[in-house]
């Protein structure tokens, strides 16, 4: 037996807790945040795609799996697919009246995503994509230790931060108070890679909003390695450590967020 994947585990903690909001939000995080094989009726025609769409009691549904030998076990011979992160897969089906049968036969997560559930998650993936607001260095005038930071939301940014490699050195937590008089908590990245910015802060926005924290909020920021600041946040702040890159393949439809994929 292979490895459970994050969507097999998450699909399982879902299972065990039907009443958990929590458990649920986190499932859904675990489908946008992975990338998902999904049945073609046809080639990718630039960014162009054609899902094989299959009708069912409970209407239509496009088929994706989140390892590619789920999909060759589920087809049983050669067919057409295309690798699509699941936030971008998310967001080409919403409005369609089109669901997702995601693992369907092959896998413990096998599930029937109805339409509207996925609209909702490209709603919410949407109105975490305004960002986290930036702070500049010269609003901060004090630095602590961060204190009553609920785990569900550190949770969510280890899982966050750990699939952003290569976007930055490593990021720090703290509570922050401003010249303003306002308190909050910072997370402050260092040393994040040029262009990297927006990415960073939409990843910090949807580790809150899948925390399910209600009106929560984390301000961000960016620092180099050799600024003062940085050690400020070192002596103080939680560190949370962001893998190398291994080198990222944006040749695929829907990887790039800025050319997202649309249905032929």
């Amino acid at each position: 037996m292979t490895d459970p994947t994050p969507i097999d585990l998450a699909h399982a903690a879902m299972e065990a807790a039907p009443d958990d909001d929590a458990a649920r939000l986190r499932f859904f995080e675990r489908v946008a945040d992975n990338e998902l094989f999904l049945m073609l009726a046809a080639d990718p025609q630039g960014d162009a795609i054609s899902p094989d769409i299959f009708n069912v009691a409970d209407g239509q549904f496009a088929l994706a799996f989140d390892r590619v030998e789920r999909l060759a076990d589920f087809a049983g011979a050669s067919v057409r697919y295309v690798a699509i992160p699941g936030r971008a897969l998310a967001g080409l089906l919403s409005g369609q009246g089109i669901g997702l049968g995601l693992n369907l036969e092959v896998a413990p997560s096998s599930i029937l995503i109805p339409p509207d559930a996925l609209a909702w998650l490209s709603d919410i993936l949407a109105q975490a994509h305004s960002g986290a607001p930036v702070a500049e260095e010269a609003q901060i005038s004090e630095l602590r230790s961060p204190a009553g930071v609920p785990e569900a939301l550190l949770s969510g940014l280890d899982t966050k931060l750990a699939s952003a490699a290569g976007l930055a050195q490593m990021a720090y937590l703290t509570a922050v108070d401003y010249e303003s008089g306002a308190s909050g908590h910072l997370l402050a990245f260092i040393d994040a890679t040029e262009g990297a910015e927006t990415a960073l802060s939409r990843a910090v926005a949807e580790a809150l909003v899948f925390s399910g924290i209600e009106a929560g909020a984390i301000d961000v920021a960016f620092f180099g390695a050799s600024e003062p600041m940085a050690a400020r946040l070192a002596r103080v702040g939680l560190r949370f450590d962001l893998p190398v890159s291994k080198g990222l393949n944006r040749t695929a439809p829907g990887s790039d967020p800025s050319k997202p994929p649309k249905l032929r």
